[in-house]
């Protein structure tokens, strides 16, 4: 087979970048090709972790299952997690070289090139494609020194870019002329052609639109992709909306602070999925309303997210919620805040040393030391009897009880993990994806109060949704007549 690769770049973030390279994947996957997804840099809070213990986007991981791979960190070299509005901690490779303010990781981006470069030529030599997504959009002026996440990569690999736009939001021929405008002449000659995303009505009256683009730029409309209703991909970086679900089949109403440095929100995909539950996401300066189960997500800044609660109320609602009977489940940072002190001893999140008390539930302490704790885990949710558990630890927090507890759960190789309160009021983790397993989410389910709900299965959702995508796709593309661009694109090359 000859080898070919291919950039999906966007006019803005969201665009559907990382929908269609999902779906390429599939669809590549299913004309007998090895594929493999690539993104040379990723900025998100919502990460996955390789068998091997390394940090990837969120995204990257759901390609690679799309391609039937195991996630690889050399999917998505350089990761990028904000923790303050100008600065962020850097992961090349999967292993944190420190944090960097903006101006500092533009001088360091010469270096992290040579790593993407390196991961790519990795990939390239293991499979027939390589598929590449962009990052934002290719027309920041003020980003295109030194670019390593959209035209810069491209142009140092020689390869065709498609460009999509979303059309939902409007302006998608504006967006797609305008980004295409600004592109050095080399980097328009490497744009095979466009894709319009999110599509509602009659396709008729959006044709005489499609001939201008086409005669405007000379480039083609590769696929013109209909709006899929209810459709869910884990999300790369922002906290997906909650469904308000009718009716009187909600059995179960769950809360959830959005904090500033909110991680790994793909936590409570499968409870905002499940029929039976009812999941609102509170914002600052929203009213809090009733729960029965209260969830203190993950977060990439532990002692500062905390502050932001404690400003907005939190913690006295927190504290009324435990005394008429509610229930809470804090996650890594969450679990984190509701220990008794947070350390910070190298100002690893504030630049300085701190120490800040925590909400007081658990008798914890927790210090946060250089290096983290990268792992996927399986076992048993022995505190609640026995369901399967399967997830996987991001922290950099090193959490130490002072006293005998009883165990949320116990892990594959023995070890007792995390805790849950006398009254089985509290539970603390720092496992990620625990709802992703079907027993796991029945028997928290069960805990918190909802012992009849309706089963569900995040997993085999998750596959009839990776489907749907791809047979959209198929249907509003030409993939076979894509992958031969491709190829005529790079012989051109060569």
């Amino acid at each position: 087979m000859r080898f070919f690769n291919l950039m999906v770049q966007g006019t803005t973030s969201d665009a559907g970048k990382s929908t269609l390279v999902t779906a390429l994947c599939r669809l590549i996957k299913e004309r007998g090709l090895n594929v493999a997804p690539f993104k040379p840099q990723n900025m998100a809070l919502n990460s996955a972790v390789t068998a091997d213990g390394k940090e990837i986007g969120r995204a990257q991981a759901v390609q690679a299952y799309a391609a039937g791979l195991e996630p690889d960190v050399h999917m998505n070299p350089i990761l990028l997690k904000p923790n303050t509005d100008i600065g962020a901690q850097v992961i090349i490779q999967g292993h944190s070289v420190g944090n960097m303010n903006a101006v500092g990781y533009h001088e360091y981006k010469t270096i992290a090139k040579n790593a993407a470069l390196d991961s790519y030529q990795r990939l390239a030599d293991q499979y027939d494609c390589v598929l590449i997504e962009g990052a934002g959009s290719p027309a920041e002026i003020n980003l295109r020194a030194r670019d390593i996440a959209n035209m810069g990569f491209a142009e140092s690999i020689d390869c065709p870019v498609i460009i999509i736009a979303d059309i939902d939001k409007g302006g998608v021929f504006a967006h797609l002329v305008g980004t295409l405008e600004l592109l050095s002449p080399s980097e328009q000659d490497r744009v095979i052609g466009f894709v319009i995303n999110r599509f509602r009505g009659d396709i008729a009256l959006l044709q005489s639109g499609l001939d201008w683009l086409e005669e405007r730029t000379g480039k083609p409309v590769l696929g013109v992709l209909p709006y899929l209703m209810g459709f869910h991909l884990e999300s790369e970086d922002a906290v997906a909306a909650s469904p308000t679900k009718q009716g009187s089949e909600t059995k179960l109403h769950v809360v959830i602070p959005v904090l500033p440095r909110t991680s790994n929100h793909t936590d409570w995909d499968a409870l905002r999925l499940h029929p039976n539950v009812q999941v609102t996401l509170v914002r600052k300066n929203e009213v809090i309303p009733p729960a029965d189960l209260v969830i203190l997500p993950g977060s990439k800044s532990v002692q500062s997210d905390l502050a932001f609660l404690r400003e907005l109320g939190w913690e006295d609602y927190i504290a009324r919620h435990l005394r008429y009977g509610g229930k809470v489940l804090g996650i890594c940072g969450g679990f984190q805040m509701l220990g008794e002190y947070l350390d910070d001893p190298l100002g690893m999140e504030n630049a300085e040393p701190s120490s800040a008390k925590g909400l007081g539930y658990i008798p914890m302490r927790t210090e946060l030391k250089d290096g983290k704790q990268l792992k996927q885990r399986t076992g048993v949710i022995s505190s609640l009897g026995d369901a399967s558990i399967k997830g996987y630890e991001i922290h950099s927090g090193v959490s130490a009880f002072h006293q005998s507890v009883q165990h949320f759960a116990t892990l594959e190789n023995g070890e007792l993990e995390g805790y849950l309160s006398e009254d089985k009021q509290i539970i603390g983790t720092y496992l990620h994806g625990l709802f992703d397993d079907k027993h796991a989410l029945k028997a928290l389910l069960d805990w918190a109060g909802a012992e009849d709900s309706k089963d569900f299965d995040y997993e085999a959702y998750r596959e009839q949704e990776v489907a749907r995508l791809a047979q959209s796709c198929d249907k509003h593309m030409d993939i076979n007549g894509l992958i031969e661009q491709c190829r005529v694109f790079q012989e051109k090359s060569l």
